[in-house]
């Protein structure tokens, strides 16, 4: 190392030869320092080395300290072997040291070796791999419940119109607003399959997209926006599986939700004008519906009770019809015995039967004389009328004392006792 002197030092020329004359004994007078000259470099570098072994307990050189004034340099570059080892040995446990890293709950760490992928450590705590450049790590977060809105944002109110609206079966345009909630099910898929970009929950928003406008053009209007659309959710989320699953993403498509489904607002007063005409006519079948219901079972069963009591008279009457058949064989047989008798019963019979059904009277006149008609059926009529009307005075006078009602009178009138007599 080169010292500077100043010019004016009386001792210039003194110091210059002494300086050179003792380097071989390396025990002269060193020149004096100048407090305007540069540090010296070595005399900083020996201090440095001395603190750094005694604060590790070590010696330097062989045994004792080398004082400041020793222009040796052997014992300086081993001390600083001794320094530069140990410095590397900290710096080596610094590195090893960055390989450690936690896994957060619910998350899942992939490994890359150089770039590429080796293992996924999805153990939650501490764990350690090769520290970076050799080995690196990404984070997934496999349990977070993430959720995409289409045709919307943040409010259905926010519509955006590219997204929700769709052409249905019939030709019809609706407006619907849905959201899909899907969680990272394949970290490895999801990291290395694709590239999902500074946006990544586009790619489940083209999905879901898709597979809603397959599902509504499936579907007439009024399925898609009243009859079918739980239906419709379900189909889309199963669609929309199949195609993440298709470019292999490692997506798992949890629900697919419809916030709002309606008409556009250009039309939407004309087809609420078309629905309720629609409810009035689906009223009005009903009501048609409920009448024929309450209308036909009588019907029928008036049907069925007239069949009946005609099946009832045709059995009567075959009945009668043979009974009678068989009377008169019966009569046949005795007539053919007897016919003088025969014939004077089957008179009396008759005429019992024809007075047994009339009030008129008739009188035999053979003997001649006066005849003497007496209008018996007019009186009998009107004993009948007075008999009933003085029973209703009595029973009404014995409601109004709260006496108990007397006995009804034993049947007295005239077709009693003409039935009587008859027999």
């Amino acid at each position: 190392m080169r010292r500077f002197f100043s010019l004016n030092d009386p001792g210039w020329g003194r110091g210059q030869g002494s300086e050179g004359g003792d380097s071989g004994r390396g025990n002269g007078p060193r020149p004096p320092r100048q407090s305007e000259g540069p540090p010296d470099l070595d005399e900083l570098w020996r201090d440095f080395n001395r603190k750094l072994n005694g604060m590790f307990g070590r010696s330097r050189g062989g045994g004792g300290s080398q004082p400041p004034g020793t222009g040796g340099s052997g014992p300086s570059f081993k001390g600083a072997g001794a320094g530069v080892g140990l410095l590397a040995l900290v710096v080596m446990l610094l590195w090893l040291g960055s390989g450690f890293y936690i896994v957060p709950e619910g998350q899942a760490a992939a490994i890359l070796r150089f770039g590429e992928f080796r293992t996924v450590v999805d153990r939650a705590g501490f764990t350690w791999r090769i520290p970076y450049p050799i080995e690196t790590h990404e984070l997934v977060n496999v349990q977070q419940l993430r959720q995409v809105e289409i045709g919307y944002r943040s409010n259905v109110k926010n519509k955006v119109l590219k997204e929700s609206l769709m052409l249905t079966e019939d030709q019809s345009i609706v407006d619907i607003q849905f959201a899909v909630q899907y969680r990272l099910g394949d970290p490895v898929a999801w990291l290395f399959n694709n590239n999902p970009g500074p946006v990544p929950e586009e790619l489940i928003r083209q999905a879901s997209e898709t597979a809603m406008r397959e599902v509504v053009a499936r579907r007439g209007v009024d399925q898609v926006l009243y009859e079918e659309k739980e239906d419709v959710a379900k189909d889309t989320r199963i669609l929309t599986q199949k195609i993440v699953d298709k470019y292999k993403s490692g997506i798992s498509v949890i629900d697919v939700t419809i916030q709002q489904a309606q008409p556009p607002e250009q039309v939407q007063a004309a087809f609420e004008d078309a629905n309720k005409a629609a409810q009035d006519r689906e009223r009005l079948i009903n009501e048609g519906r409920a009448y024929a219901n309450d209308v036909i079972p009588k019907a029928r069963g008036t049907a069925a009770r007239l069949g009946q009591e005609a099946e009832g008279y045709k059995q009567r009457v075959i009945a009668s019809a043979e009974g009678d058949a068989s009377r008169f064989r019966q009569v046949l047989t005795e007539y053919s015995k007897a016919p003088q008798v025969t014939r004077e019963r089957m008179y009396l019979e008759t005429m019992q039967q024809v007075f047994t059904n009339t009030s008129k009277i008739y009188v035999e006149s053979r003997s001649g004389g006066n005849l003497l008609y007496l209008p018996l059926d007019k009186l009998m009529q009107q004993a009948t009328a007075n008999t009933d009307a003085a029973r209703g005075a009595s029973a009404a006078a014995e409601r109004a004392d709260g006496s108990p009602e007397p006995a009804r009178p034993r049947d007295t009138s005239a077709r009693s006792r003409d039935r009587d007599s008859g027999r």
